[in-house]
């Protein structure tokens, strides 16, 4: 248990940070699923999705919820994945 006030401090914000951060995945994997399925039902507003996965993705990335490079790998396979039912 932190017996310093600065460690309390850290402590409280180490706490906030993995909730929102929890609540941010959680938000991104939900939208990744729903454009999945889109894609591999060949939805009609598949690519309106995928775009709107590419944008939490980049969110993610930039606040550090998620790896760079992890985001752009899953933005390049949904892509792929949109771009071969496209054809």
């Amino acid at each position: 248990m932190a017996t310093h006030a600065s460690a309390e401090k850290r402590n409280r914000q180490r706490i906030v940070r993995t909730e929102r951060n929890g609540a941010f995945k959680s938000h991104v994997r939900k939208a990744l699923k729903v454009a999945r399925e889109a894609v591999l039902q060949g939805a009609a507003n598949a690519s309106e999705l995928v775009k709107g996965v590419h944008t939490l993705l980049d969110s993610a990335a930039s606040k550090n919820v998620l790896p760079s490079k992890r985001a752009s790998r899953l933005k390049s396979r949904l892509s792929l994945a949109l771009a071969k039912t496209a054809k």
